[in-house]
């Protein structure tokens, strides 16, 4: 398979985990915006965020809580986001949430 999130997944492509469960996988992005950024991607192959059902998206959303009670944001606040198509600036065709924190956006 050709998507490089699926690549991470399968762990074929290094990546830094900060958090995992059994749908769901956080990691670090390579080319951050903010100090905190990290991607939250379903370990299951879903082309865009309209694609995810109710308990994929669930998962994600918990999973992001997590991700940024770690990462020291919780109180602070942080974004959470989604690119959804080409227009919005999406370049990988995975699901992905991105949770941007660590300074005033």
């Amino acid at each position: 398979m050709s998507c490089l999130f699926c690549r991470i997944v399968d762990g074929e492509i290094p990546a830094t985990i900060v958090h995992e469960t059994k749908t769901t996988l956080a990691f670090r992005d390579i080319h951050p915006k903010a100090p905190v950024h990290v991607l939250l991607i379903p370990r299951e192959h879903v082309p865009n965020a309209v694609d995810l059902n109710g308990d994929q998206l669930g998962d994600l959303f918990a999973a992001a809580k997590e991700v940024a009670e770690a990462e020291g944001v919780a109180e602070s606040g942080y974004r959470l986001l989604f690119n959804t198509g080409p227009d919005s600036g999406q370049e990988v065709f995975h699901a992905h949430l991105h949770v941007l924190g660590g300074r005033r956006l």
